[in-house]
């Protein structure tokens, strides 16, 4: 079974901002799959359903934590020890500034990177689950970090985050079975991004 949760804040004044596009990613997930209509349950908006892949189905749950981004771990937490699942089980899906508007990456480990959702989830679990990173790109300077990640997308930005989102869900086999280098590379072939340093980029350099 996998655990595959999205990072955000509940509620519809967060619905469209770049922290909330880990919430959006599972959306796309669960509307693509067919997966049951969310419940309460783990703190959290939880759906069923099951992934088809080339070696069968592969039952997952969806979790949308409704603790707020930074105490996204107690949700999670939760429903890893319930269902007895491991860490390497787990796939959290968030927002990544250090990453360019649409660029994808997914890794298992590693540290939080100043991410207080990921720190959180890693206080829970250990840091050894798997995260798939959602550039949303840097807004130039630290101070202004909290402003961006907490603004909405603009219209002419959903152009590459629709795109990416429906990538992320189509090519969801590849992540059930456990090829994240692959899934990684088939999001990327299905909604390309350019490569880029967002910090410079977000400052003109």
């Amino acid at each position: 079974m996998l655990l595959i949760a999205g990072l955000g804040n509940p509620g519809q004044a967060y619905a469209k901002n770049r922290h909330n596009i880990g919430f959006m990613a599972v959306d796309e997930i669960a509307r693509r799959w067919g997966f049951s209509p969310a419940r309460s349950r783990f703190q959290s908006l939880a759906s069923e359903g099951a992934i088809d892949t080339p070696q069968g189905p592969v039952r997952a749950l969806l979790l949308k934590p409704q603790t707020y981004y930074n105490e996204s771990g107690r949700a999670v937490g939760e429903a890893l020890k319930f269902f007895k699942l491991k860490p390497a089980d787990l796939v959290v899906f968030y927002d990544e500034i250090d990453l360019a508007p649409g660029r994808f990456r997914v890794k298992t480990g590693g540290g939080a990177a100043g991410n207080n959702g990921i720190r959180s989830v890693a206080a829970q679990v250990g840091p050894d689950f798997r995260r798939a990173r959602l550039g949303t790109g840097h807004p130039g300077h630290k101070e202004l970090v909290q402003g961006h990640v907490l603004s909405d997308f603009h219209k002419v930005e959903m152009k590459w985050v629709e795109p990416l989102l429906e990538a992320c869900a189509d090519a969801l086999p590849l992540l059930a079975v456990g090829e994240d280098e692959k899934y990684q590379a088939e999001v990327m072939r299905l909604a390309p991004a350019e490569k880029a340093d967002p910090r410079k980029a977000a400052r003109g350099d």
